[in-house]
């Protein structure tokens, strides 16, 4: 009876200290949920200021394996690129293609279509890049019309605040004689009677096509005579005419060529690159606290970042909020810079490589760029090249300091870009039809998971998924099916395709621009790209609607900006560019 009495004494003893053992627990738990939710992530790639680059050498790397064991994987980012199979320095099979937009016989002379009694003015819209595209189509625009076109306005009054005219950033003479046969085109609307015309005002949907150009511009020509399309930008179909696309590109890739003092200072500056290496990179980064705050991302940056750009958000009343990670997630935010550089490191380019970046003031200057520098230590831009009594006759001008970055980039081996913006469109279709230079964009979707997991992976299986992710976004030829994205970024209708025999008979380079019956790149290929293109536009549906185009990049997404103020627009054309 005692070791029963006992017994029953214990277990009431223990049964009043379960309730006390069930807080503790709690307690715990609670505890460690809490810490967990507050502790950093290991693999969180996106922070910019915090990850920190492991440089091992090749001497270093079997002790660091062995001390390591198979525990978990070690990322460590070589110096070296190491060795791939392919020429880290040019495109596969580019040998074989090249530009060809000569007209036909059958494409009338401009003496033999062009009315007496019909001008074409246009008032452009954007920074250079964005006015190019303009410029370009309306030398189309006009053709399409019969009329003469009158030398463009360049865009004065947006963001840019540029004061420069046409003939300050082009050479107007070339522009006239080198489209002769095209399409008429004059300094300046002849006077009337004696007085200045003042011409008629209007706008033109965007992405109008022929039909469109004649249902609604030319009443009006016909009506007024003299007409100015506003803010034109955009403003031409993407699917036309077989000619009428040559001659697209024969007004971009051949008319407009850049003023000679603009010119002699470009090639000043890719003769200095050139003297320091053979090869070089250009980077167009990206990373202005204007376009990450439209972006909507995030970048580790914790309350500062949050601070700053939700200062800068606040100045567009339209500009939506968004989901960082969401966003992410899809692809649609610009890599970092430190991102970019391991990006190139796993495409084989090492840390002797030299880089030249292309971008305004970069989101927290040296801070954000310091991994970049730290893997490739030969890094310039025009202000490190050139002495600010160099650049003192461009340096008040941004569309004349763009234009200096353009010709550093167009005449790269390799061009890399973070956003799908106008620059990078223009400098891409170019590339492609002077030889098909390799011009590298990142695949972001893909690479999102891959930069958030890098930690735990070893460098060579990060590598190798890499190369892998970017394939289909390397400038390589047949890699955009014909007909995606815009004209300007893949002129499929410019590109000719010579056979391996025919090649191999050919005793020297092929002149670019020659070739008008030559066929034209075939529609597939293993590595097309076609993730992250948008789906070609139907150039007859925007009459109704003032469409316009996604505004720097985020992988060609398609975004309306119907209602935007006038601040909007700028912005848009900031972000774009």
């Amino acid at each position: 009876m005692a070791f029963h009495r006992r017994r029953h004494n214990y277990y009431n003893g223990l049964r009043s200290l379960l309730p006390l053992i069930s807080a503790v627990s709690g307690f715990l738990l609670i505890l460690l949920a809490v810490l967990l939710f507050l502790a950093p992530s290991p693999n969180d790639s996106g922070d910019m200021y915090n990850n920190r680059l492991r440089h091992v050498t090749d001497d270093d790397e079997a002790d660091t394996e062995s001390a390591a064991g198979d525990s978990h994987p070690v990322f460590r980012v070589p110096d070296r690129g190491g060795a791939l199979d392919r020429d880290i320095w040019s495109s596969r099979n580019s040998k074989f293609f090249y530009g060809c937009s000569n007209a036909s016989h059958s494409f009338r002379n401009a003496d033999a279509i062009t009315k007496p009694d019909r001008y074409l003015l246009i008032a452009t819209s954007g920074g250079l890049n964005q006015q190019r595209t303009g410029i370009t189509d309306a030398v189309v625009a006009a053709r399409i019309l019969n009329a003469t076109l009158v030398v463009p306005k360049l865009d004065q009054k947006s963001f840019w605040k540029d004061s420069s005219n046409f003939s300050e950033i082009f050479d107007v003479d070339w522009f006239i004689s080198s489209l002769k046969n095209d399409v008429k085109i004059i300094k300046e609307l002849p006077r009337k009677g004696g007085k200045t015309w003042t011409p008629h005002n209007m706008r033109v949907a965007r992405k109008c096509s022929e039909r469109c150009y004649e249902t609604r511009v030319l009443p009006a020509l016909l009506k007024r005579h003299a007409i100015q399309l506003g803010k034109f930008d955009y403003r031409l179909a993407n699917r036309l005419d077989t000619q009428l696309q040559k001659l697209r590109c024969r007004a971009n890739y051949h008319g407009l060529r850049f003023t000679e003092p603009i010119r002699k200072m470009g090639e000043m500056l890719v003769n200095r690159m050139r003297s320091r290496s053979k090869h070089y990179i250009t980077l167009h980064l990206r990373f202005e606290p204007d376009m990450l705050a439209f972006s909507g991302c995030y970048y580790g940056g914790g309350d500062r970042e949050d601070k700053d750009l939700s200062a800068i958000r606040k100045r567009w009343k339209t500009l939506h909020s968004k989901n960082p990670e969401k966003e992410r997630r899809h692809g649609k935010c610009p890599l970092t810079p430190h991102e970019v550089g391991l990006m190139l490191r796993a495409l084989g380019y090492g840390s002797d490589v030299h880089i030249y970046v292309a971008s305004g003031e970069v989101y927290r200057g040296e801070e954000t760029l310091a991994p970049l520098k730290a893997l490739f230590p030969n890094f310039y831009t025009k202000d490190t090249l050139a002495s600010r009594e160099e650049l003192q006759p461009f340096s008040s001008f941004s569309s004349r300091m763009a234009a200096l970055d353009f010709i550093v980039c167009d005449e790269s081996d390799v061009f890399v870009t973070n956003n799908n913006g106008n620059m990078a469109k223009i400098l891409a279709g170019r590339r492609r039809y002077f030889g098909h230079k390799p011009t590298i964009r990142p695949n972001a979707k893909k690479l999102y998971r891959l930069f958030l997991n890098q930690n735990n992976m070893t460098w060579e299986a990060f590598a190798s998924r890499v190369r892998t992710y970017q394939k289909g976004f390397m400038g390589e030829p047949k890699e955009v099916r014909p007909g995606r994205g815009e004209f300007h970024e893949n002129p499929h209708t410019c590109i000719c395709e010579e056979t391996e025999t025919k090649a191999r008979k050919e005793s020297r380079p092929r002149k670019l621009g020659k070739g008008y019956n030559n066929a034209t790149s075939g529609e597939d290929s293993e590595n097309q790209n076609t993730e992250n293109d948008p789906d070609p536009l139907d150039p007859d549906t925007d009459d109704d609607q003032d469409l316009v185009e996604e505004i720097g990049v985020f992988n060609n997404t398609s975004m309306d900006y119907d209602g935007f103020n006038s601040e909007d627009h700028e912005f848009e054309d900031l972000l774009s560019d």
